[in-house]
Formats: C-alpha cells, structure tokens, sequence
C-alpha cells in the first residue's frame, strides 16, 4: 500500500488480497448470454439485499443512473433533482445526451428537499410544456457532504410521486453508507424507490461496479439500453467478483469511515482558517472551505501534499476528504493534526 494518505475519493481504494483471491477463483462465462455465474448471483443478491425483483450489473454509477433515467422517460420529458445533484452536475449532461430530457433543479439544504419544496414542481398539462416525468434523489448527498436523506422525508416524497404518476429515483453510490449511518437495513430505503442505483467500488472498495435494481419488466430495458450505451459484458465475472466479495463483506465496517470523519471534521472545525460547508458530517465526506482573507484551498491542498496527505479540490474554493478502508484512524489523526498545524497558514 502506498504510504501516502489518500482521501481524494472513496473510489480509490484497493482490492484486499482477500477480495484478490475471491476474484481469482470465481466462475465466469458470457454475460451476454446471460451465462455469466459470477454476475447472476452478484444481481440475484444486491435485488434480494435490497428488496427489489431483478439487477443489472453495470460498469459504473454513471451509467446506472443514465440507463434509468432513459429507462423511465421519452425524449423531450423532465426530471426533478436538487441542484448539485451528481446526475446534474457530474454526468456531462447526460439527461440531455443520451436520453433528450430536461432537468429542473431544486434548492436544497445539504442536497436535500423536502415535499414542499416539490409541490408546486410539476408542468401542467399543456401541449406547450414539457412533461414532468421522473423525481431523482441523492442519498447519501456528496456536494452535501455525505448527507443522509431522512428516510421519513424519503417516505412522503415516494408517496407524491404516486399520487402524481411520476417515477422515483435514487442515486444511491453511497446508500450503503445512508444505510449504516441512519441505522437501517439497505431495503428500507431502497423499498421507497422505483429504481435504485449502488456503486460498490465506493466505500465497499471492490475496483469496479455497480448495479441497477428494479422491476423485472424495467430491469429488461436497462438491460438493452446497455447494450446501446455499449455496456454489454462477456466474462465479466472477473470484475462482478470483486463487487460480489464487497457486498458480502464490507458494508458493516462503513461505520469506521464515519468515525475517522469526524477526527478530520473536528479539525476544521477548530481552526479559525477553516471551516466545513456544509458544517454537518454524518459519513465518510468532510467539504471544507478557507475562510476568506485567510489563503487559498489550492494552497492548502499542496501544502497537504507536500506532507503525503492527498484531498481533492473539486471547486476553486472547497476541498472535500473522504475517508474509505484504505485509510485508517491514525491516517485520520495525522491529518487532522496537519490541519491543526496549519492553521495558521497564509498564502
């Protein structure tokens, strides 16, 4: 393991020499065909483990999230999300790309909305209108700091959406950590939801995968339009193992990554250069900013570097430190110890 200490993401993790040896020996054949052993079972339990009827086995987040919202719309349609939402900002315009539909945005508090905020939402009936089609939802909410969604909020916004005949999606990469956080089995919240999509080379540190879970029927058009997006997998249990290992394994543990993000947040928080946007850390996401007149979050992301602690600076102003299974406590303590001493940094 490289002795740099790397919160840039919870995607960067490595596979456990344990997970290696399951990837090593796991049966594969062509999933195309559906006769991939590895990827059946890898969908048969993430549907099962979240209360669905069927999975699609998917390269990446992105992609589950971009099939499901083409699975549920027409060309010319309109989704409802928060305004940071990573369907919105961080999937290069993908409604509108692969799937021709509109996103209108919502204010949030720490990426969440409530009902009320919706009410009101939804086009009218008019043939100069679009048509208001699809309500997506991010829990946890990375721009929001690794927020977890309430799940009663989650309950009466599932049942607007029926009353009103709109679809409901969760952008679910880090639900797991939605889950253990708020103390809930996955289905719980998944349950709420027409579809579902989980990354499991997030926090549950597989190296690649994700999956989309559904109604069988939903599920059957996912499954062609990734063949269209060119997402069709041959031996791709080589890859599902990995994830297969990680659901099996490591959703528990996700508590820790909390518990060594408070470490961190507790150091911004005493320092008078810093401070957390949003100020409340309930995962495995610290968002920090450098109070103005007092530096530059570049500066700091180097000065950090220089030291062998990694952040990421997504945005001029802000750093973001992700805690994962590749970092320990004394990595956390380190680093909150770095930012005590620079406290007192300048440019």
């Amino acid at each position: 393991m490289s002795s740099l200490i790397d919160l840039r993401s919870d995607t960067v993790t490595l596979p456990s020499p344990e997970m290696r040896r399951f990837i090593s020996e796991a049966p594969v054949g062509d999933d195309v065909f559906g006769e991939d052993p590895t990827i059946n079972r890898l969908e048969e339990e993430t549907a099962a483990l979240l209360g669905h009827e069927a999975a699609i086995f998917m390269p990446s987040g992105t992609m589950s999230n971009q099939i499901a919202i083409k699975a549920h719309t027409q060309p010319g349609d309109e989704l409802l999300c928060e305004e940071n939402a990573h369907i919105y900002v961080w999937e290069a315009g993908g409604p509108a790309v692969h799937s021709g539909v509109t996103s209108r945005t919502i204010a949030g508090r720490a990426g969440q909305f409530t009902l009320a905020d919706l009410e009101g939402k939804i086009r009218p009936i008019n043939d100069h209108y679009t048509r208001t089609r699809l309500v997506c939802l991010e829990n946890t909410h990375n721009r929001g700091g690794g927020s977890v969604f309430p799940l009663s909020e989650i309950q009466r916004i599932r049942a607007w959406t029926r009353e009103k005949g709109l679809a409901f999606h969760l952008d679910g990469a880090r639900m797991w950590n939605a889950a253990v956080a708020g103390g809930h089995h996955p289905s719980e919240i998944a349950k709420e939801f027409d579809t579902v999509s989980v990354c499991f080379s997030k926090g549950l540190g597989a190296p690649v995968g994700s999956a989309l879970v559904g109604p069988k029927a939903l599920i059957g058009r996912a499954r062609r339009i990734r063949k269209l997006f060119g997402g069709g997998l041959r031996q791709g249990g080589i890859v599902a193992a990995g994830a297969l290992y990680a659901l099996r394994n490591n959703i528990s543990r996700l508590r820790e990554d909390h518990i060594n993000a408070q470490i961190i947040a507790n150091a911004v928080r005493n320092s008078p250069n810093l401070m957390l946007d949003p100020d409340c850390v309930e995962t495995n996401l610290v968002w920090f900013r450098v109070k103005q007149g007092k530096g530059s979050a570049a500066t700091l992301a180097a000065k950090l570097r220089g030291q062998g602690v990694l952040v990421s600076n997504p945005l001029p102003d802000l750093l973001r430190a992700c805690t994962h299974l590749n970092v320990n406590r004394a990595d956390c303590e380190k680093t909150a110890a770095m930012l005590e001493e620079h406290s007192q940094f300048q440019e």
